[in-house]
């Protein structure tokens, strides 16, 4: 039998470690942190649960493909429940935007805010259906390895003006100023600025109003336990608490891997989870680097940083949605301190997380659980997060204390944050970017890092940094990608 070696247990590492089993391959799976989920991991204070990283679920149907492997069905292990809104838009004016639910309820929304947006938002759908019909449909999944693979499809992203940014986007079908935040926010949410992202992300309002968004009962940590106990289950070897220093190439072959204790473990093929950059200045000799890779890493432009504040409070928030995203006065020029500039400014937009608007189990009786993400420089910005993490944790509980959640400062308990810095030492993220590379045209599809790798055989990419994408259904579309890429040697035996 043939054995497969899986570097990282994010989302991309254990859907292809899945899909490698169902090949009949032999599978290690091999993760640095103590607990599987990559950035979804899972923390606990004193009764107040945290989803790490990843919250919102949409296209579950990638998740239930990835039990079906194995004649299972995610309904028997996953409780996912139905959101409403997706999410809540609260504007520096005190307003509010609810966002999701049925198109009617949508429109009706729309309608408060500018009525004349209501034909606008009904076009910008049909033109997102037509971007999600390409890029999602056909494209997430096909190998974009060749350049001939890229420019065979350059005639139609054209055609679906793939040359504008998401503003531009969705500037042409809005008029109101409020309305174009909340439709063009999204990129955020897999680590682009909406005025430079191109606007094949624009797939993402119709991927939301195909699928819906969801939230599983127990967070995304029961999503991470149900795949960890299918592995098991199927005889995946996992291997926790391992960094892999290296790879071990003979002849632009992986032919394996070596830990950081010396330990060198063999392999027929090899697929890294692990962010590109990370991979291949720091796992793979300059010498075996195709000019290629060297080319994109000297070039790369990577995503935000993020600080990400955890805490539970004394009391309830019952009027704060399970997804709240909290605009500041300032977007574009925020956007551009924080993306260009890379500064960290007074002022902020924020991710509000409340699992127990959902699930009360995420916090004692009468008590409410948070995280809050906000987007900051990466490490490339300079900022010493000793310093400057305390600083902005105080200026976050102050707005928030000041707006939609009073007296915030005398309910918050259990309080604790991670920096870009955390991003770099727990997940080797390159200059401890949140998303890995900018999902800039100039770095999607072919332009992005390959699946199959520039010039090494039988290795692998998979995960955010890699075609198509970051965000669940990318990282897991990376997996379904390279089992067209990786041949089959039979059928595993189910159990």
């Amino acid at each position: 039998m043939k054995h497969a070696i899986v570097i990282g247990g994010g989302f991309g590492g254990i859907a292809s470690a899945l899909r490698l089993r169902a090949k009949n391959y032999e599978v290690t799976l091999i993760d640095r942190c103590e607990k599987l989920g990559g950035r979804a991991q899972f923390f606990e204070r004193n009764g107040f649960r945290h989803d790490a990283g990843p919250t919102v679920i949409t296209a579950p149907f990638l998740f239930e493909e990835l039990f079906a492997l194995f004649n299972e069905k995610l309904a028997d292990h996953v409780t996912l429940v139905p959101l409403k809104p997706w999410y809540r838009f609260v504007y520096a004016d005190g307003d509010h935007f609810d966002y999701g639910g049925t198109l009617e309820e949508t429109l009706d929304e729309i309608k408060r805010i500018e009525p004349d947006d209501c034909d606008g938002y009904l076009k910008l759908l049909a033109h997102s259906k037509r971007i999600f019909k390409v890029g999602f449909v056909e494209l997430s999944t096909e190998p974009f390895d060749g350049l001939w693979t890229m420019l065979k499809q350059v005639p139609r992203l054209i055609a679906l003006q793939c040359y504008k940014t998401v503003w531009q986007l969705v500037t042409q079908y809005l008029k109101s100023e409020k309305l174009r935040q909340a439709f063009s926010i999204q990129p955020l949410l897999v680590g682009g600025n909406p005025f430079d992202t191109t606007s094949i992300y624009g797939l993402i309002h119709y991927l939301e109003r195909e699928y819906g968004v969801y939230f599983a009962m127990g967070g995304t940590h029961a999503i991470t336990k149900a795949l960890e106990q299918l592995m098991r289950r199927n005889k995946i070897n996992i291997l926790l608490g391992q960094t892999v220093k290296s790879l071990v190439i003979e002849a632009n072959t992986v032919n394996g891997v070596l830990l950081e204790d010396g330990k060198e473990l063999s392999a027929d093929l090899v697929v890294s989870d692990a962010d590109p950059i990370h991979l291949y200045t720091k796992m793979i000799r300059p010498e075996k680097q195709q000019f290629l890779a060297r080319l994109k890493i000297k070039k790369a432009k990577l995503s935000m940083g993020l600080f990400v504040l955890y805490f539970g409070t004394t009391k309830t928030y019952p009027d704060i949605a399970h997804h709240t995203i909290w605009l500041g006065e300032r977007y574009q020029e925020l956007l551009k301190d924080i993306f260009d500039r890379k500064i960290l400014t007074d002022d902020f937009s924020l991710y509000l997380h409340r699992p127990t608007a959902t699930d009360p189990s995420f916090a004692p009786q009468g008590c409410d659980s948070f995280y809050v993400l906000c987007p900051v420089p990466n490490l490339l910005g300079g900022q010493d997060w000793s310093i400057e993490g305390p600083k902005l944790r105080d200026r976050i509980v102050s707005a928030l204390e000041k707006t939609i959640m009073p007296n915030l400062s005398q309910t918050i308990t259990e309080d604790f944050y991670m920096t870009p810095k955390d991003f770099k030492d727990n997940y080797l993220g390159s200059h401890g970017s949140g998303f890995s590379i900018s999902p800039l045209f100039t770095q999607s599809a072919w332009f992005r890092f390959h699946n199959k790798a520039e010039g090494i055989k039988n290795l692998f990419l998979v995960g955010a940094g890699t075609h198509p994408g970051a965000g669940l259904p990318g990282v897991i579309s990376s997996a379904k990608l390279i089992d067209k890429l990786i041949p089959s040697i039979g059928k595993v035996k189910l159990s």
